[in-house]
């Protein structure tokens, strides 16, 4: 047994740190919707900035596009050429999408400035485009309403995971101490 774990110690040490990553920044996140009352249709502060940033995008197409509190719900109903086109909730913010691409930088850390810069960079990545993310799924929406479903539920889960991993491969391969490691061989 202690073999194993010798063998296996970096994938060991990178799982723990991962997962404590993980759950500190989940904790804190949860600990920040704590102070929002869903039964009062609260919103969060850093989802109302999403929605926000998403009508100043879609405005650059259509002049009539806003936001309006839901009053029936915790969330944002955004609309496009005057028409309701979605509901922003707590889950389109990506600040969970972030928080998985944080724990994932700080497991395979790199230089301490590096990874720093890395994680605020990425995250405002990340940020960007889900904005774009969700712009256009309002614009398909509006247009093509029938494909609402795909495109919310499996193209754009995609789209958003696909800029993750392209974060994370380019982080690994380029800034990551493993990248050193794998340069000197």
């Amino acid at each position: 047994m202690k073999k194993y774990l010798l063998d296996y110690k970096p994938f060991l040490l990178f799982l723990a740190k991962f997962f404590v990553a993980y759950l500190v920044l989940t904790f804190a996140y949860q600990s920040y919707l704590s102070n929002f009352d869903a039964k009062k249709n609260e919103v969060d502060g850093f989802t109302k900035i999403v929605a926000i940033h998403t009508v100043h995008v879609l405005t650059i197409i259509d002049k009539n596009s806003f936001t309006m509190k839901n009053i029936k719900e915790p969330s944002i109903n955004l609309f496009f050429h005057n028409k309701w086109v979605a509901r922003i909730i707590e889950g389109c913010n990506a600040l969970s999408v972030i928080i998985l691409f944080v724990s994932f930088v700080f497991a395979f850390k790199g230089k301490f400035f590096k990874t720093i810069l890395f994680i605020l960079a990425g995250g405002l990545t990340i940020y960007f485009f889900n904005i774009i993310r969700i712009a256009l799924l309002s614009i398909a929406v509006f247009y093509y309403p029938k494909t609402q479903d795909f495109l919310h539920n499996i193209f754009f889960p995609l789209f958003i995971y696909g800029v993750v991993f392209l974060l994370w491969i380019f982080w690994v391969n380029k800034f990551s101490f493993y990248a050193k490691l794998s340069n000197k061989k």
